[in-house]
C-alpha cells in the first residue's frame, strides 16, 4: 500500500475527506507524520519476513571495516556467511575484537569473528571484521533492513498495512481529542491486538526463532 493510500485509509476513518496528494493541506501532512510514526513502531516491533535480506560484501586485501549501505542504525544482522571458505562468521563484541586485534598487531588472515562499529557519514551501520583480510573474500550478510520514512505519494512499505493505519488512527484520535465518541485509548487497544496478530502470523514463518528447547 502507498503513502498516499495509508493517509487516505486514516482521514477515512476520521470521517475526513480523501486528498489527492499527502501535502494537500496542513491537516493530511499531519496524518502522514502519523503514518510515518505507525510505520516505525510495526517496523521495530518485529524482525518482519519482508524486510529480510541478504546483502554482499567483497572484502579488500588489508581492510577490515565496511559500510552496511542501506542498513541506517536501526537495522539487524542475523548471520554473516563466509561464502568464499563457507563457513559462518562468528559474532563477537566490538571490544573482543579490538583486543585480539592488538594482540595480534591486526595480523592479516581469513576471517574469524564480526561486530558493529560504528556508523558511515552516511548513518549506516559499518560491520569490522577480524582478521583483517589478506585475501579476497566474499561475505554474504543476511539480516533485517528496516527503511526510512515514506515521503512521496508513491511510496509504499512492504509491512502488514492494517496495525500501521490502527496505529496512526489512534495517533490522530489522541490528537484530536474525540471522534465519533470513540477514544484514542480505546483505539490503541485495536492497534496492539492487530499488531500482535500480524506478529504471531510472521512469527509462524520462523518457528526457529520463537521456540527455546531447554
Amino acid at each position: 500500500m502507498t503513502y498516499l493510500q495509508l493517509v487516505n485509509a486514516v482521514l477515512r476513518r476520521l470521517r475526513e475527506d480523501e486528498v489527492t496528494t499527502v501535502d494537500e493541506s496542513d491537516y493530511s501532512k499531519l496524518i502522514g507524520d502519523f503514518v510515518n510514526d505507525a510505520k516505525r513502531l510495526v517496523e521495530d516491533s518485529w524482525d518482519w519476513t519482508a524486510l529480510r535480506t541478504t546483502t554482499t560484501i567483497t572484502t579488500v586485501v588489508g581492510t577490515s571495516k565496511y559500510a552496511l549501505t542501506g542498513y541506517g542504525v536501526r537495522s539487524k544482522i542475523i548471520q554473516v556467511h563466509n561464502e568464499t571458505n563457507n563457513r559462518i562468521v562468528e559474532q563477537q563484541s566490538l571490544p573482543f575484537i579490538r583486543n585480539v586485534s592488538l594482540q595480534s598487531d591486526n595480523a592479516q588472515g581469513t576471517i574469524q569473528y564480526w561486530a558493529i562499529d560504528g556508523t558511515d557519514t552516511n548513518g549506516d551501520s559499518q560491520i569490522r571484521f577480524h582478521m583483517v583480510p589478506n585475501a579476497v573474500e566474499v561475505m554474504s550478510i543476511y539480516g533485517v533492513k528496516r527503511t526510512g520514512d515514506l515521503t512521496t505519494d508513491s511510496d509504499s512499505t512492504l509491512l502488514p498495512v492494517n496495525p500501521i493505519i490502527q496505529w496512526a488512527f489512534s495517533y490522530a484520535l489522541r490528537e484530536r481529542g474525540e471522534t465519533g465518541g470513540q477514544s484514542a485509548a480505546e483505539q490503541a487497544v485495536f492497534a496492539k491486538e492487530d499488531l500482535t496478530n500480524a506478529i504471531a502470523q510472521d512469527a509462524a514463518l520462523h518457528p526457529e526463532e520463537t521456540i527455546w528447547n531447554v
